[in-house]
Protein backbone atom coordinates (compact mmCIF):
# COMPACT_ATOMS: atom_id res chain seq x y z
CA UNK A 1 0.00 0.00 0.00
CA UNK A 2 1.29 3.47 -0.90
CA UNK A 3 0.39 6.46 1.24
CA UNK A 4 0.79 10.22 0.97
CA UNK A 5 -0.13 12.65 3.75
CA UNK A 6 -1.00 16.31 3.38
CA UNK A 7 -2.81 19.09 5.22
CA UNK A 8 -5.13 21.80 3.92
CA UNK A 9 -7.58 24.19 5.56
CA UNK A 10 -7.31 22.56 8.96
CA UNK A 11 -8.00 19.07 7.62
CA UNK A 12 -5.60 16.14 7.35
CA UNK A 13 -5.61 13.95 4.26
CA UNK A 14 -4.15 10.50 3.66
CA UNK A 15 -4.09 9.40 0.02
CA UNK A 16 -3.89 5.62 -0.12
CA UNK A 17 -3.34 3.40 -3.16
CA UNK A 18 -3.47 -0.38 -2.94
CA UNK A 19 -3.75 -3.44 -5.18
CA UNK A 20 -6.88 -5.57 -5.37
CA UNK A 21 -7.73 -8.65 -7.39
CA UNK A 22 -9.24 -7.71 -10.74
CA UNK A 23 -11.62 -10.69 -10.53
CA UNK A 24 -12.40 -11.37 -6.88
CA UNK A 25 -14.71 -14.28 -7.66
CA UNK A 26 -13.00 -16.07 -10.55
CA UNK A 27 -16.06 -15.62 -12.77
CA UNK A 28 -14.48 -14.10 -15.87
CA UNK A 29 -14.38 -16.50 -18.81
CA UNK A 30 -11.65 -14.45 -20.53
CA UNK A 31 -8.13 -13.49 -19.56
CA UNK A 32 -8.08 -10.48 -17.23
CA UNK A 33 -5.23 -8.91 -15.24
CA UNK A 34 -4.38 -10.35 -11.84
CA UNK A 35 -4.79 -7.02 -10.06
CA UNK A 36 -5.86 -3.41 -10.45
CA UNK A 37 -5.06 -0.27 -8.48
CA UNK A 38 -7.62 1.22 -6.07
CA UNK A 39 -7.46 4.69 -4.53
CA UNK A 40 -8.98 6.13 -1.37
CA UNK A 41 -8.60 9.46 0.42
CA UNK A 42 -8.98 9.51 4.22
CA UNK A 43 -10.01 12.84 5.76
CA UNK A 44 -9.79 13.74 9.44
CA UNK A 45 -9.81 16.81 11.64
CA UNK A 46 -6.52 15.97 13.34
CA UNK A 47 -3.27 14.23 12.51
CA UNK A 48 -2.98 10.61 13.68
CA UNK A 49 -6.67 10.57 14.52
CA UNK A 50 -8.05 7.64 16.49
CA UNK A 51 -11.66 8.29 15.49
CA UNK A 52 -13.45 5.34 13.86
CA UNK A 53 -13.71 5.19 10.07
CA UNK A 54 -16.79 6.01 7.98
CA UNK A 55 -16.60 4.92 4.34
CA UNK A 56 -18.56 7.10 1.92
CA UNK A 57 -19.95 5.07 -0.97
CA UNK A 58 -20.76 7.37 -3.88
CA UNK A 59 -23.83 7.15 -6.10
CA UNK A 60 -23.60 6.05 -9.71
CA UNK A 61 -22.46 3.49 -10.65
CA UNK A 62 -19.31 4.69 -12.34
CA UNK A 63 -18.68 7.96 -10.47
CA UNK A 64 -15.65 8.66 -8.28
CA UNK A 65 -15.81 9.90 -4.68
CA UNK A 66 -16.23 13.65 -4.08
CA UNK A 67 -13.19 15.90 -3.91
CA UNK A 68 -14.05 18.19 -0.98
CA UNK A 69 -12.73 21.71 -0.80
CA UNK A 70 -11.70 23.51 2.36
CA UNK A 71 -13.04 24.90 4.49
CA UNK A 72 -15.78 22.27 4.56
CA UNK A 73 -19.22 23.84 4.55
CA UNK A 74 -20.78 23.79 8.00
CA UNK A 75 -24.11 22.52 6.64
CA UNK A 76 -22.68 19.55 4.71
CA UNK A 77 -22.83 15.87 5.53
CA UNK A 78 -19.03 15.83 5.59
CA UNK A 79 -18.94 18.40 8.40
CA UNK A 80 -21.28 16.22 10.46
CA UNK A 81 -19.36 13.05 9.67
CA UNK A 82 -15.99 14.55 10.62
CA UNK A 83 -17.30 15.31 14.09
CA UNK A 84 -17.46 11.57 14.80
CA UNK A 85 -15.34 9.86 12.16
CA UNK A 86 -12.38 9.77 9.89
CA UNK A 87 -14.06 9.77 6.46
CA UNK A 88 -12.85 7.38 3.77
CA UNK A 89 -13.59 8.63 0.25
CA UNK A 90 -13.26 5.50 -1.88
CA UNK A 91 -12.92 5.82 -5.64
CA UNK A 92 -14.92 2.81 -6.76
CA UNK A 93 -13.05 0.69 -9.30
CA UNK A 94 -13.25 2.07 -12.81
CA UNK A 95 -13.49 5.68 -11.60
CA UNK A 96 -11.27 8.53 -10.44
CA UNK A 97 -7.84 7.15 -9.59
CA UNK A 98 -9.02 3.53 -9.33
CA UNK A 99 -8.22 2.08 -12.76
CA UNK A 100 -10.45 4.63 -14.53
CA UNK A 101 -12.31 3.41 -17.60
CA UNK A 102 -13.12 5.76 -20.46
CA UNK A 103 -12.41 6.38 -24.13
CA UNK A 104 -9.92 8.53 -26.00
CA UNK A 105 -9.69 9.04 -29.75
CA UNK A 106 -12.29 6.35 -30.36
CA UNK A 107 -10.61 3.66 -28.25
CA UNK A 108 -11.62 2.28 -24.85
CA UNK A 109 -9.09 3.08 -22.14
CA UNK A 110 -8.48 1.41 -18.80
CA UNK A 111 -8.98 -2.11 -20.15
CA UNK A 112 -6.11 -2.31 -22.67
CA UNK A 113 -4.80 -5.51 -21.10
CA UNK A 114 -8.12 -7.23 -21.81
CA UNK A 115 -7.85 -6.51 -25.54
CA UNK A 116 -10.22 -4.97 -28.06
CA UNK A 117 -12.76 -7.78 -28.38
CA UNK A 118 -16.19 -6.54 -27.25
CA UNK A 119 -17.15 -9.81 -25.59
CA UNK A 120 -13.92 -9.83 -23.55
CA UNK A 121 -14.52 -6.24 -22.44
CA UNK A 122 -18.11 -7.05 -21.46
CA UNK A 123 -16.82 -10.00 -19.38
CA UNK A 124 -14.27 -7.74 -17.71
CA UNK A 125 -16.90 -5.13 -16.86
CA UNK A 126 -18.73 -7.76 -14.83
CA UNK A 127 -15.89 -7.24 -12.34
CA UNK A 128 -16.92 -3.61 -11.74
CA UNK A 129 -20.17 -4.10 -9.84
CA UNK A 130 -21.04 -3.57 -6.17
CA UNK A 131 -19.83 -7.05 -5.18
CA UNK A 132 -16.29 -6.29 -6.36
CA UNK A 133 -16.32 -2.80 -4.82
CA UNK A 134 -17.14 -4.35 -1.45
CA UNK A 135 -14.20 -6.76 -1.69
CA UNK A 136 -11.90 -3.83 -2.54
CA UNK A 137 -13.12 -2.03 0.56
CA UNK A 138 -12.45 -5.09 2.71
CA UNK A 139 -8.83 -5.10 1.53
CA UNK A 140 -8.50 -1.45 2.52
CA UNK A 141 -10.05 -2.12 5.93
CA UNK A 142 -7.42 -4.78 6.53
CA UNK A 143 -4.61 -2.46 5.43
CA UNK A 144 -5.84 0.20 7.88
CA UNK A 145 -6.06 -2.28 10.74
CA UNK A 146 -9.71 -1.51 11.47
CA UNK A 147 -11.63 -4.35 13.12
CA UNK A 148 -14.86 -2.69 12.02
CA UNK A 149 -15.91 0.50 10.30
CA UNK A 150 -19.11 2.27 9.27
CA UNK A 151 -20.69 3.01 5.89
CA UNK A 152 -22.64 5.89 4.38
CA UNK A 153 -24.17 4.88 1.07
CA UNK A 154 -25.81 7.45 -1.20
CA UNK A 155 -28.04 6.06 -4.00
CA UNK A 156 -25.99 3.33 -5.73
CA UNK A 157 -23.64 3.61 -2.78
CA UNK A 158 -26.53 2.31 -0.66
CA UNK A 159 -26.86 -0.67 -2.98
CA UNK A 160 -23.17 -1.32 -2.39
CA UNK A 161 -23.65 -0.92 1.37
CA UNK A 162 -26.44 -3.51 1.30
CA UNK A 163 -24.11 -5.95 -0.46
CA UNK A 164 -21.56 -5.22 2.28
CA UNK A 165 -24.08 -6.13 4.99
CA UNK A 166 -25.01 -9.27 3.06
CA UNK A 167 -21.39 -10.48 2.75
CA UNK A 168 -19.38 -8.95 5.59
CA UNK A 169 -21.71 -7.86 8.38
CA UNK A 170 -19.08 -8.66 11.01
CA UNK A 171 -16.86 -5.95 9.49
CA UNK A 172 -19.46 -3.24 10.07
CA UNK A 173 -20.17 -1.04 13.07
CA UNK A 174 -22.93 1.14 11.61
CA UNK A 175 -24.50 1.56 8.18
CA UNK A 176 -26.40 4.57 6.85
CA UNK A 177 -28.45 4.66 3.65
CA UNK A 178 -29.67 7.78 1.84
CA UNK A 179 -31.95 7.07 -1.12
CA UNK A 180 -30.18 3.76 -1.53
CA UNK A 181 -32.19 0.70 -0.45
CA UNK A 182 -32.59 -1.41 -3.60
CA UNK A 183 -35.16 -4.00 -4.52
CA UNK A 184 -34.09 -7.58 -3.76
CA UNK A 185 -34.72 -10.40 -6.23
CA UNK A 186 -36.96 -8.28 -8.45
CA UNK A 187 -36.89 -8.06 -12.26
CA UNK A 188 -35.27 -4.68 -13.04
CA UNK A 189 -38.12 -3.97 -15.49
CA UNK A 190 -40.54 -4.08 -12.54
CA UNK A 191 -38.52 -1.39 -10.76
CA UNK A 192 -38.33 0.75 -13.90
CA UNK A 193 -42.07 0.43 -14.48
CA UNK A 194 -42.54 2.04 -11.09
CA UNK A 195 -40.01 4.81 -11.76
CA UNK A 196 -41.68 5.59 -15.09
CA UNK A 197 -44.95 6.21 -13.23
CA UNK A 198 -43.09 8.46 -10.83
CA UNK A 199 -41.61 10.41 -13.71
CA UNK A 200 -45.02 10.85 -15.31
CA UNK A 201 -46.16 12.46 -12.08
CA UNK A 202 -43.09 14.66 -11.82
CA UNK A 203 -43.40 15.74 -15.47
CA UNK A 204 -47.01 16.79 -14.98
CA UNK A 205 -46.11 18.61 -11.75
CA UNK A 206 -43.37 20.49 -13.60
CA UNK A 207 -45.73 21.66 -16.32
CA UNK A 208 -48.24 22.83 -13.72
CA UNK A 209 -45.47 24.90 -12.11
CA UNK A 210 -44.09 26.15 -15.45
CA UNK A 211 -47.01 26.00 -17.93
CA UNK A 212 -45.03 27.21 -20.93
CA UNK A 213 -42.40 24.49 -20.60
CA UNK A 214 -44.57 21.75 -22.07
CA UNK A 215 -44.77 23.44 -25.44
CA UNK A 216 -41.05 24.25 -25.33
CA UNK A 217 -40.30 20.61 -24.60
CA UNK A 218 -42.59 19.48 -27.40
CA UNK A 219 -40.88 21.77 -29.90
CA UNK A 220 -37.47 20.61 -28.69
CA UNK A 221 -38.44 16.96 -29.14
CA UNK A 222 -39.68 17.70 -32.66
CA UNK A 223 -36.41 19.44 -33.49
CA UNK A 224 -34.40 16.55 -32.05
CA UNK A 225 -36.54 14.06 -33.96
CA UNK A 226 -35.49 15.52 -37.32
CA UNK A 227 -32.73 13.76 -39.23
CA UNK A 228 -29.94 12.55 -36.95
CA UNK A 229 -31.01 14.79 -34.10
CA UNK A 230 -29.68 17.98 -32.54
CA UNK A 231 -25.99 18.60 -33.18
CA UNK A 232 -24.10 19.10 -29.91
CA UNK A 233 -20.54 20.30 -29.24
CA UNK A 234 -17.82 17.75 -29.76
CA UNK A 235 -19.66 15.81 -32.45
CA UNK A 236 -22.40 14.43 -30.18
CA UNK A 237 -26.05 14.55 -31.12
CA UNK A 238 -29.35 14.12 -29.36
CA UNK A 239 -32.45 12.49 -30.74
CA UNK A 240 -35.83 13.01 -29.10
CA UNK A 241 -35.40 9.93 -26.91
CA UNK A 242 -32.14 11.25 -25.53
CA UNK A 243 -33.56 14.73 -24.99
CA UNK A 244 -36.26 13.08 -22.87
CA UNK A 245 -33.52 12.31 -20.34
CA UNK A 246 -33.63 15.95 -19.24
CA UNK A 247 -36.23 14.66 -16.84
CA UNK A 248 -33.40 13.56 -14.55
CA UNK A 249 -33.45 17.18 -13.32
CA UNK A 250 -36.83 16.47 -11.74
CA UNK A 251 -35.33 13.98 -9.30
CA UNK A 252 -33.53 16.71 -7.34
CA UNK A 253 -34.80 19.52 -5.17
CA UNK A 254 -33.39 22.31 -7.36
CA UNK A 255 -33.89 20.50 -10.65
CA UNK A 256 -37.21 21.94 -11.85
CA UNK A 257 -35.76 25.46 -11.90
CA UNK A 258 -32.65 24.23 -13.74
CA UNK A 259 -34.79 22.55 -16.38
CA UNK A 260 -36.94 25.66 -16.74
CA UNK A 261 -33.89 27.89 -17.22
CA UNK A 262 -32.48 25.53 -19.83
CA UNK A 263 -35.74 25.51 -21.78
CA UNK A 264 -35.73 29.31 -21.60
CA UNK A 265 -32.77 29.40 -23.99
CA UNK A 266 -33.10 29.47 -27.77
CA UNK A 267 -32.56 25.88 -29.00
CA UNK A 268 -30.63 27.27 -31.96
CA UNK A 269 -28.12 29.08 -29.75
CA UNK A 270 -24.66 27.87 -28.88
CA UNK A 271 -25.44 28.44 -25.20
CA UNK A 272 -28.38 26.05 -25.37
CA UNK A 273 -26.44 23.34 -27.22
CA UNK A 274 -23.56 23.50 -24.72
CA UNK A 275 -25.89 23.50 -21.73
CA UNK A 276 -27.93 20.64 -23.17
CA UNK A 277 -24.81 18.55 -23.68
CA UNK A 278 -23.73 19.23 -20.10
CA UNK A 279 -27.19 18.42 -18.74
CA UNK A 280 -27.66 14.99 -20.33
CA UNK A 281 -26.98 12.33 -17.69
CA UNK A 282 -25.16 9.61 -19.65
CA UNK A 283 -21.92 10.78 -21.24
CA UNK A 284 -18.29 9.98 -21.87
CA UNK A 285 -17.19 11.65 -18.63
CA UNK A 286 -18.37 8.60 -16.67
CA UNK A 287 -18.99 5.83 -19.21
CA UNK A 288 -19.69 3.10 -16.66
CA UNK A 289 -22.72 5.10 -15.54
CA UNK A 290 -24.26 4.37 -18.95
CA UNK A 291 -22.76 0.98 -19.79
CA UNK A 292 -23.39 -0.96 -16.57
CA UNK A 293 -26.05 1.28 -15.05
CA UNK A 294 -28.93 -1.21 -15.18
CA UNK A 295 -26.79 -3.99 -13.70
CA UNK A 296 -27.03 -2.30 -10.30
CA UNK A 297 -30.67 -3.50 -10.17
CA UNK A 298 -29.84 -7.00 -11.44
CA UNK A 299 -30.05 -9.28 -8.41
CA UNK A 300 -29.78 -12.47 -10.45
CA UNK A 301 -31.30 -11.33 -13.75
CA UNK A 302 -30.70 -10.26 -17.34
CA UNK A 303 -31.41 -6.53 -17.77
CA UNK A 304 -31.96 -6.44 -21.55
CA UNK A 305 -32.46 -2.65 -21.52
CA UNK A 306 -35.03 -2.99 -18.76
CA UNK A 307 -35.95 0.70 -18.64
CA UNK A 308 -36.80 0.70 -22.31
CA UNK A 309 -38.79 -2.54 -21.98
CA UNK A 310 -40.78 -1.06 -19.11
CA UNK A 311 -41.59 2.25 -20.83
CA UNK A 312 -45.39 2.78 -20.79
CA UNK A 313 -47.17 3.43 -24.07
CA UNK A 314 -48.29 6.88 -22.90
CA UNK A 315 -44.65 7.87 -22.40
CA UNK A 316 -43.59 6.35 -25.71
CA UNK A 317 -46.20 8.44 -27.49
CA UNK A 318 -45.62 11.75 -25.66
CA UNK A 319 -42.08 13.18 -25.54
CA UNK A 320 -43.12 15.77 -22.98
CA UNK A 321 -43.30 12.93 -20.44
CA UNK A 322 -39.71 12.85 -19.32
CA UNK A 323 -37.25 10.16 -18.27
CA UNK A 324 -35.06 10.00 -15.19
CA UNK A 325 -32.32 7.41 -14.78
CA UNK A 326 -33.65 5.38 -17.69
CA UNK A 327 -30.58 4.33 -19.64
CA UNK A 328 -31.14 3.27 -23.23
CA UNK A 329 -29.06 2.45 -26.28
CA UNK A 330 -29.49 5.97 -27.72
CA UNK A 331 -26.94 7.46 -25.32
CA UNK A 332 -24.31 4.96 -26.37
CA UNK A 333 -24.86 5.65 -30.06
CA UNK A 334 -25.23 9.44 -29.94
CA UNK A 335 -22.16 10.40 -27.90
CA UNK A 336 -18.84 9.86 -29.74
CA UNK A 337 -17.12 9.16 -26.41
CA UNK A 338 -19.56 6.34 -25.73
CA UNK A 339 -19.80 4.87 -29.23
CA UNK A 340 -16.65 2.74 -28.67
CA UNK A 341 -18.73 0.94 -26.02
CA UNK A 342 -21.77 0.38 -28.28
CA UNK A 343 -21.27 -3.34 -28.93
CA UNK A 344 -20.07 -3.85 -25.36
CA UNK A 345 -23.25 -2.25 -24.00
CA UNK A 346 -25.44 -4.65 -25.98
CA UNK A 347 -23.48 -7.62 -24.61
CA UNK A 348 -23.72 -6.26 -21.07
CA UNK A 349 -27.49 -5.90 -21.50
CA UNK A 350 -27.70 -9.59 -22.49
CA UNK A 351 -25.57 -10.82 -19.59
CA UNK A 352 -26.94 -13.03 -16.81
CA UNK A 353 -25.92 -11.34 -13.57
CA UNK A 354 -25.32 -13.24 -10.34
CA UNK A 355 -27.25 -12.54 -7.17
CA UNK A 356 -26.06 -9.63 -5.07
CA UNK A 357 -27.94 -10.13 -1.81
CA UNK A 358 -28.49 -13.06 0.57
CA UNK A 359 -31.75 -12.45 2.41
CA UNK A 360 -30.93 -14.91 5.19
CA UNK A 361 -27.60 -13.16 5.77
CA UNK A 362 -29.28 -9.75 5.84
CA UNK A 363 -31.81 -10.94 8.39
CA UNK A 364 -29.08 -12.49 10.53
CA UNK A 365 -26.94 -9.32 10.51
CA UNK A 366 -26.99 -7.29 13.71
CA UNK A 367 -25.50 -4.12 12.23
CA UNK A 368 -27.18 -1.01 13.57
CA UNK A 369 -27.99 1.91 11.31
CA UNK A 370 -30.64 4.06 9.72
CA UNK A 371 -32.03 4.74 6.25
CA UNK A 372 -33.43 7.92 4.73
CA UNK A 373 -36.22 6.76 2.43
CA UNK A 374 -37.50 9.59 0.26
CA UNK A 375 -41.21 9.20 -0.32
CA UNK A 376 -41.10 10.88 -3.74
CA UNK A 377 -37.75 9.43 -4.86
CA UNK A 378 -37.60 9.47 -8.67
CA UNK A 379 -34.92 6.78 -8.87
CA UNK A 380 -35.36 4.36 -5.95
CA UNK A 381 -39.05 3.53 -5.40
CA UNK A 382 -40.21 3.90 -1.81
CA UNK A 383 -42.15 0.63 -1.73
CA UNK A 384 -39.08 -1.43 -2.67
CA UNK A 385 -36.95 0.41 -0.12
CA UNK A 386 -39.45 -0.30 2.64
CA UNK A 387 -39.66 -3.96 1.66
CA UNK A 388 -35.87 -4.24 1.82
CA UNK A 389 -35.46 -2.52 5.19
CA UNK A 390 -37.76 -5.17 6.66
CA UNK A 391 -34.85 -7.60 6.30
CA UNK A 392 -32.53 -5.32 8.34
CA UNK A 393 -33.54 -5.56 11.98
CA UNK A 394 -30.89 -3.09 13.15
CA UNK A 395 -31.62 -0.40 10.54
CA UNK A 396 -34.32 2.15 11.36
CA UNK A 397 -36.11 3.79 8.41
CA UNK A 398 -36.84 7.49 8.24
CA UNK A 399 -39.51 7.97 5.56
CA UNK A 400 -39.79 11.61 4.54
CA UNK A 401 -41.19 13.80 1.78
CA UNK A 402 -39.01 16.75 2.85
CA UNK A 403 -36.32 15.82 0.34
CA UNK A 404 -35.83 14.50 -3.14
CA UNK A 405 -33.14 11.95 -4.06
CA UNK A 406 -30.39 14.54 -3.45
CA UNK A 407 -31.27 15.10 0.19
CA UNK A 408 -27.72 14.35 1.34
CA UNK A 409 -26.36 17.06 -0.93
CA UNK A 410 -29.18 19.54 -0.33
CA UNK A 411 -29.23 19.40 3.49
CA UNK A 412 -26.47 17.00 4.39
CA UNK A 413 -25.70 17.98 7.97
CA UNK A 414 -29.32 17.59 9.07
CA UNK A 415 -29.91 14.39 7.12
CA UNK A 416 -26.84 12.59 8.46
CA UNK A 417 -27.34 13.94 11.98
CA UNK A 418 -30.90 12.58 11.95
CA UNK A 419 -29.70 9.17 10.78
CA UNK A 420 -26.94 8.98 13.40
CA UNK A 421 -29.44 9.92 16.07
CA UNK A 422 -31.87 7.24 14.91
CA UNK A 423 -29.22 4.54 14.80
CA UNK A 424 -27.89 5.37 18.25
CA UNK A 425 -31.27 5.80 19.88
Amino acid sequence: MEETNWTRGGLHFRDVTFAAAFDHFGRAQVSVPDTLSVFARIISTEANSDKPYLVFLQGGPGVEAPRPVTPVGADTWLARALADFQVVMLDQRGTGRSNPIGSTAGAITGLESVGEDASAIAEALACFRADSIVEDAEILRGHLGADTWSLLGQSFGGFTALRYVSEHASSLREVYFTGGLPAIGVDPATVYARTWQGMIGKSEAHYRAFPGDREKMRRLAELAGTGEGLALPGGARATAERVRLLGHFLGTSDGPEKLHYLLDLDPASAAFRHDLAAALPFSGRNPLYAIIHESCWADGAVTNWAARRAMPDEVREDFTLLAGEHAGPESVHEDPELTPFAEVAELVAAQQWPRLYDVAALEAADVRGAAAVYFDDAYVPVEHSLATVEHLSGVKPWVTNEYEHNGLRADGYRVLDRLIGLARG
